[in-house]
């Protein structure tokens, strides 16, 4: 990293950090931002957008098909996709001017439906993790895009996954990275972040994997990796993999006006994390959920549950005592929604309008940052409790397919994918 960002920076981090409580050595470079909550933490960025929005500074069409989002450290942006022949999943380095300097060809995809790379690296000094869409583990030198291990977790821990294989950025922290193969054998694996041997295994659960990317937390000096299968949260000691809780308990059916199919838990989101408090929600008519850890981190019991704000795959933020993001009402279809940390009240549950849909969402300096999966608008939002609160918005036009990769905020710059398309627009 250049020496000029890092002062700038660490103040960042610290300040996000305590505010979340997550104190842990969790690697900052990854999914969804330092605390992988989705709040990225700058300052003086704007707050409107010219009507066509922020300056585009650069775009390029040579990311490869997917889902995954952008990664920056230092004078540098990493990002994963596919191949030309899309048989393989590739690791992308780039300069901040959007100028390719090395791909790597790591892995194989989901070879069934939706194939497209889907794992965000996390990057932890030279060493980038991925894992791909079969469940392979792979290890990367940043510098020069070396291969320096591999472990093909989904024949190692005899991976049992849902209808879209594995979809999950690896949780890198204390040399260890973290992996959800569930299944009978095991359900998360460490591995030696240095060498890819494994460290410890959690007892199976018999689980279908989710597609969660687990998160590191501290409550009362004490750490745990919240990760998730398809039926069960988990609460994991990070030191000795054993399992300290877990939470099924889904409730009375939801509403039956709503459409969907009841229980069909198909977990995409990482959870939120809050002194002490873990909210989740998830798609397909399941619900949201407050849980309170128990002091000793050994249970947790629930707080409260909302039927409203029910996120497919875009994420949520809190922001001032407010959890913001997208429900889902079918797989086209989702309004934009705001909900009391403490009570589980709903503010709001509005349309976008426009032939807008639900989508993906993270927050800066005072702005929500909305990205619609159906048509690609990206809208710049003030938090409020009463309304969704559309400030300035524009549409991205490059790049085909869903809209399904979560924007990134870094350096003042915004950072969004649109299938083999990337681009970077300025924020200051």
């Amino acid at each position: 990293m250049e020496r000029k960002h890092i002062p700038q920076l660490s103040r960042f981090l610290l300040m996000a950090l305590a505010t979340t409580g997550i104190l842990s050595a969790q690697t900052p470079y990854g999914w969804r931002g330092p605390a992988r909550n989705g709040v990225y933490p700058e300052s003086g960025l704007l707050k409107t957008w010219p009507p066509e929005g922020p300056a585009l500074l650069w775009e390029t069409l040579d990311a490869g098909k997917g889902y995954s989002s952008p990664v920056v450290v230092g004078n540098r942006l990493y990002l994963t996709g596919m191949n030309e022949d899309e048989d393989r999943e590739i690791f992308s380095a780039y300069t901040l001017e959007g100028k390719k300097i090395y791909e790597t060809v790591y892995g194989i995809p989901w070879n069934q439906t939706y194939p497209e790379t889907r794992t965000t690296p996390a990057i932890d000094q030279e060493r980038a993790y991925v894992i791909s869409g079969s469940g392979e583990i792979v290890c990367i030198r940043t510098t020069d895009g070396v291969i320096l291990w591999k472990v093909n977790g989904g024949e190692t821990f005899e991976r049992k996954t849902g209808n879209w294989g594995t979809s999950e950025c690896p949780l890198v922290f204390d040399n260890k990275v973290i992996y959800t193969p569930s299944g009978n054998q095991t359900t998360l694996v460490a591995l030696d972040a240095a060498t890819g041997e494994t460290l410890w295994k959690t007892p199976g659960l018999g689980d279908v994997g989710a597609y969660v990317s687990p998160l590191l937390i501290t409550y009362r000096g004490k750490r745990q990796i919240v990760g998730s299968t398809s039926k069960n949260l988990i609460g994991v000691n990070p030191e000795t993999g054993a399992i300290e809780w877990t939470f099924s308990d889904w409730g009375p059916p939801p509403d039956p006006a709503r459409s969907g199919r009841p229980f069909d838990n198909i977990a995409p989101n990482t959870p939120l994390y809050h002194q002490g408090r873990i909210f989740f929600c998830h798609g397909y008519n399941i619900g949201a959920y407050m849980l309170q850890l128990n002091d000793d981190l050994r249970g947790v019991s629930l707080l409260w549950k909302n039927n409203d704000l029910d996120t497919h795959h875009g994420g949520y933020v809190l922001v001032d005592g407010l959890i913001y993001g997208s429900n889902w009402i079918n797989n086209t279809q989702g309004n934009w929604m705001a909900v009391d940390w403490n009570t589980g009240e709903t503010r709001y549950e509005t349309d976008w309008g426009g032939g807008r849909s639900k989508g993906s969402i993270v927050a800066a300096d005072g702005r929500l940052y909305c990205y619609d999966e159906r048509r690609g608008t990206v809208g710049l939002v003030r938090p409020n409790a009463e309304k969704f609160d559309v400030v300035s918005l524009f549409r991205v036009t490059r790049g085909e397919g869903p809209f399904w990769a979560h924007p990134v905020i870094a350096d003042g710059r915004l950072y969004l994918r649109h299938g083999q398309a990337l681009m970077a627009y300025n924020l200051k």
